[in-house]
């Protein structure tokens, strides 16, 4: 057991027979099995995404052709009701989103709240050796201590006793979304809200500490009596928002959008294509309704190859693995 620091770490080393001709023709039979499941995947994935490609590919020329701008958007024009729109325009909400325990409060689509903990991390390398006719397998421990946004469970370390987490936060991450937002008179629907995701992250030069027991380092409030040196268990919180609904003079304009949605009154919902596909486009910008088609062709493309790419790969791999397997038979 070795203590450099922050950093300990230990090696443990464990040993089993090498394996007799049973347990090899059980690890070829299972070997076999995985490469044969991994080629039918194979085809799967290329076969269905070609389809998806081309239903996609259909679908976005078919609204490039429907496609309509209305004059204003601060008028919801009867007659382009059941229509395919395109809307350019800033977002706005109802009212500010907040979180009043660390006094943060703004015009925004979404804000949330980001908690990482201080805690015992644990990291293993292995290798393996062959010794007095066993395998041998040596595997170093090593722990670091390390802000997470997740609990890191200690109860599974190899050596618990000095590395112990707490088993939960005191404050948890959370994410705001306002219920009302809109682009002139046009009301988004949950689909494009979703899709408003442009996460910055939020200064917190002009707040003040907001409790007695959080203090504020930069853009991060830490629960701790010593950011500096910190200890387990500690936390620290920032925050990050996305789509600012308003003019503000330290975060700068509102956000403008581009949206192609159908019009239904003056909400924008989804519009159902004759190929039985579906288009609910949000762009952040200021786009014509070509340029976001061509934006929506393209990001169909490089999807289209990324899973090619996969699909072939996974057959090479199935092909290697039963390859393999039957050369050692």
């Amino acid at each position: 057991y070795s203590n450099t620091g922050s950093r300990r770490e230990h090696v443990k080393v464990t040993s089993e027979p090498q394996p007799g001709f049973l347990e090899r023709l059980s690890e070829t039979s299972g070997g076999m099995f995985v490469g044969l499941m991994t080629f039918l995947l194979s085809f799967y994935l290329i076969f269905t995404n070609e389809g998806r490609a081309l239903k996609t590919a259909t679908s976005l020329a078919e609204g490039l052709s429907l496609v309509v701008s209305p004059e204003s958007i601060h008028v919801v024009a009867p007659e382009n009701e059941g229509r395919l729109v395109h809307i350019v325009g800033a977002l706005r909400t109802s009212k500010l989103l907040s979180d009043p325990n660390y006094g943060v409060h703004l015009p925004a689509v979404k804000l949330r709240r980001h908690v990482e903990m201080y805690q015992w991390v644990e990291t293993e390398e292995s290798r393996e050796y062959t010794e007095d006719g066993q395998t041998k397998t040596e595997t170093r421990y090593s722990y670091n201590t390390e802000w997470r946004s997740d609990v890191v469970s200690s109860r599974n370390f190899d050596r618990e006793i000095g590395h112990k987490n707490p088993s939960a936060m005191a404050v948890e991450s959370f994410t705001a979304t306002a219920p009302f937002v809109q682009i002139g008179r046009f009301f988004l629907s949950a689909g494009l809200i979703d899709k408003i995701d442009n996460f910055k992250p939020l200064s917190l030069a002009k707040l003040e500490d907001p409790h007695v027991d959080i203090v504020r380092r930069g853009d991060f409030f830490y629960h701790s009596e010593n950011p500096k040196y910190p200890e387990v268990g500690d936390l620290r919180v920032f925050f990050s928002y996305a789509g600012l609904s308003s003019d503000d003079p330290d975060l700068g304009p509102a956000h403008v959008v581009t949206v192609i949605a159908r019009q239904r009154g003056d909400q924008l919902v989804p519009y159902s294509t004759k190929s039985g596909d579906t288009l609910l486009l949000l762009h952040h910008g200021d786009f014509s309704a070509e340029e976001a088609f061509r934006r929506e062709q393209k990001s169909n493309s490089m999807r289209t190859w990324g899973l090619r790419a996969a699909g072939w790969m996974a057959m090479f791999t199935g092909l290697s693995l039963m390859t393999r397997i039957l050369y050692t038979l």
